[in-house]
């Protein structure tokens, strides 16, 4: 029986999907592949084994208007500015959490505003966050792919459209498991 409330991360002979809504959608993952949250490290280019809640959904309102077109998102919706970011210093109190970049900041960060389309939406998955492990793995996200499908830095990458088609059929607290 398919659970709705799951998304279902599988794997073929070659390739990586995503089952969700009774639909496989193709997906890339971490260069280094899949790993066990006891061996996730910051910077290791693996996609963290397990179950995760989405928590929220970032997104590019310059590139795509996604309050109207999922004007009932049972996700929150953030608008990606400029000064967006996501700590991703261990040494950092802000490790693993959004941040507002500064002139000047006293830690390393992601750039959510990117000249790519890669996060022009973004989901922000509940890996690490509670409690948050210092050096365990930061931004970890279901985001756009890359132009050339190129494999990702630890997150899930889908097509945008596919990702506006699952966004669309949130309808209450939703995981993946991967």
């Amino acid at each position: 029986m398919f659970e709705s409330n799951y998304w279902v991360l599988k794997k073929n002979q070659t390739n990586y999907y995503l089952l969700a809504y009774e639909n496989y959608f193709s997906c890339q993952i971490g260069s280094n592949g899949i790993i066990s949250v006891k061996e996730k490290q910051e910077g290791d280019l693996s996609t963290p084994k397990g179950k995760w809640m989405l928590n929220s959904i970032f997104y590019r309102e310059d590139r795509i208007d996604l309050k109207n077109l999922v004007p009932n998102c049972k996700l929150v919706l953030n608008k990606i500015t400029k000064k967006c970011g996501w700590c991703d210093d261990p040494s950092s109190v802000n490790y693993n959490k959004y941040v507002k970049i500064k002139k000047r900041n006293d830690f390393t960060y992601e750039k959510l505003w990117r000249q790519d389309n890669a996060y022009d939406i973004l989901i922000n998955l509940d890996y690490n966050q509670n409690p948050i492990t210092k050096g365990k793995g930061s931004a970890i996200f279901i985001h756009c792919s890359f132009n050339d499908f190129r494999n990702t830095a630890g997150c899930i990458a889908l097509l945008k459209e596919n990702l506006i088609f699952l966004i669309k059929r949130i309808n209450n607290t939703v995981f993946i498991k991967i």
